[in-house]
């Protein structure tokens, strides 16, 4: 058997590459197009306009629907682990809703491109964003509850540090975001463009943690394994 073929391994394995390959091929043909510019645009740029903006969509929606198979292995896991260790079922809930809530917005983000309803993206990328942050945050205290049953020390101590530092990321891209029109093309001596450098780069920055906060999943997926039970429902 494979490595990715144990437990339900998987789930990160796929959700890590795919997720990558999103965010990669739709920037390669953006730059190649002369679509954005090839330092740091914003990831949403790079699929607003055809051919890359449906690729970039058809993607994403994979993309977010992977998150959610991957989120929810991990709360019925985090359920079972419960049985022996200190964890919080209302953090572990709280965290599967934060990650859906995520998921939605990456969704919108995808069907909705900046250029078409750039109001309706905001507000999708803003939920992708900030309760992608707190999943993070509370599935790495979740980490901390439940070991040495889940991850080990190693593991719980490079989740805390990828949630810290989608945290700390975050808050430079939204407001440095706010603070610059919203626009495709862009010119070092734009007016605002060191303040759109920096939100891009954060924007990279926290998306990645994401990437890598799932790719920590991938060994610990590999010790278990979900099954679908079905009941005959009897007429009285």
């Amino acid at each position: 058997m494979f490595w990715f073929m144990e437990g339900t391994c998987f789930l990160p394995t796929f959700l890590v590459i795919w997720s990558s390959s999103t965010f990669l091929i739709s920037y390669i043909i953006a730059v190649l197009d002369g679509h954005v510019d090839a330092i740091f645009p914003y990831i949403s740029d790079t699929g607003a306009r055809p051919p890359e903006s449906g690729v970039f969509g058809l993607m994403t929606t994979i993309t977010a629907f992977a998150s959610v198979a991957t989120m929810f292995a991990r709360f019925k896991h985090v359920q079972k682990l419960q049985e022996d260790a200190n964890a919080r079922p209302w953090l572990n809930l709280a965290a599967f809703w934060c990650g859906l809530v995520s998921c939605l917005g990456m969704g919108i983000v995808g069907t909705f491109q900046v250029t078409l309803m750039p109001y309706t993206h905001d507000v999708g990328a803003v939920m992708f964003f900030i309760f992608g942050v707190a999943y993070t945050i509370m599935q790495s205290i979740t980490s901390y509850l439940t070991h040495p049953y889940g991850a080990s020390m190693a593991v719980c101590h490079v989740r805390a540090a990828v949630s810290a530092l989608a945290l700390l990321a975050a808050f430079p891209m939204i407001v440095c975001a706010a603070l610059v029109p919203s626009k495709l093309d862009w010119d070092a001596h734009d007016k605002g463009y060191v303040l759109h450098l920096v939100s891009a780069v954060f924007e990279w920055v926290v998306t990645f943690s994401f990437v890598l906060f799932f790719l920590s999943y991938i060994r610990e997926f590999q010790r278990f394994k979900l099954t679908l039970t079905a009941e005959m429902l009897v007429d009285t």
